[in-house]
């Protein structure tokens, strides 16, 4: 048998064996602290932080000096100026609340405000439906090319600009234009009118014009929530033997909250304040049948020198705007994790 090693070189072997072994830093864990920072390297820190949020503001103050001169200094100057008796040139004369007595109280103002309403029938409620229909169909049949082009076709309108949108169809609308000719040739040709001038049909055709301008911006923000849905939501749909207008109001709706809410903001603030497709259509005639707030604005300000009468019925609309956008907002908000 060896001989047993000695005390003293055990200890020698024990002593090269734990000199050998690395060395272990002990990490942390997640979510358990650190040592604490010292005071010396917390000041650094703390500098280039300040540093950070000082260069951000700096990038910001050019466009917050122009968005105070040119939308908030306004905003203030036309609620400065619905309170006065003011023909925009000679001396202003404080008058309070009348000039929103006479807002409120006007069967002509009014009937501005009303005829709004009606615009928001067919330039949000229909779009928005057709939209969805008309998104649905693209995002189940045509793919790949076929649907890149139908998105294009679709948008279309949006890009044309709405005064040449106004013109193009002022020109189809009118008694010898092409609307007329094809009712004319299918046999219709009692039906035609100067669409822009009838007194019953004048505020319809321009919502017409605002629904061909804004089915486009529906249809593309609705296309893109469609692509986000989950395909095997669909597919377990189709496996449970849903109909296709099962899978439309069980999956596609509830997953387009927020989409439609998008949709709906921006459609009903352009038909409480539309302004270039009914001026340059119609001119707010005839009579005051397709008069609205933004016509009868300019109206009254520039035509019949009244700033103090024209600030008050635009200070009514924006808060009309805010009573009716902000509950959209409200329950269209996406309240997923």
């Amino acid at each position: 048998m060896p001989r047993a090693c000695s005390r003293s070189s055990r200890r020698r072997t024990k002593g090269s064996w734990a000199a050998s072994l690395p060395i272990v830093t002990p990490t942390l864990r997640a979510g358990q602290l650190g040592p604490p920072a010292s005071p010396s390297s917390r000041r650094p820190r703390l500098r280039r932080v300040r540093r950070e949020t000082l260069l951000g503001w700096l990038f910001l103050l050019p466009a917050l000096a122009f968005y105070g001169l040119f939308v908030l200094q306004p905003l203030v100057l036309t609620v400065q100026y619905s309170f006065y008796d003011w023909n925009g040139v000679g001396p202003a004369t404080w008058v309070g609340i009348d000039n929103y007595v006479r807002v409120l109280t006007d069967s002509d103002l009014l009937g501005t405000i009303f005829n709004a309403f009606r615009l928001v029938i067919f330039f949000s409620f229909v779009p928005v439906t057709l939209g969805l229909v008309v998104a649905s169909i693209i995002h189940r049949v045509a793919t790949g090319r076929l649907g890149g082009i139908a998105r294009t076709v679709v948008f279309l309108p949006q890009v044309i600009p709405l005064v040449a949108a106004g013109i193009i169809w002022g020109w189809l609308l009118s008694l010898p234009g092409l609307i007329n000719q094809g009712l004319t040739v299918v046999g219709l040709g009692n039906v035609a009118r100067a669409w822009l001038g009838d007194f019953d049909w004048a505020l319809p055709a321009v919502g017409l014009i605002g629904v061909w301008v804004l089915l486009g911006l529906c249809t593309v923000l609705l296309l893109t929530g469609m692509t986000k849905i989950d395909s095997a939501m669909y597919e377990s749909a189709r496996l449970d033997g849903a109909s296709w207008f099962a899978e439309f109001f069980s999956i596609t709706l509830p997953s387009l909250r927020y989409e439609i809410g998008v949709c709906l903001t921006v459609t009903v603030i352009a038909a409480l304040a539309a302004f270039d497709i009914v001026y340059v259509t119609t001119g707010g005639g005839p009579g005051n049948s397709t008069a609205v707030p933004g016509i009868q604005i300019y109206i009254v300000a520039f035509l019949q020198r009244n700033v103090g009468l024209a600030s008050a019925l635009a200070v009514a609309l924006i808060v009309l705007v805010l009573i009716i956008i902000l509950p959209i907002q409200r329950l269209s908000r996406d309240e997923r994790p």
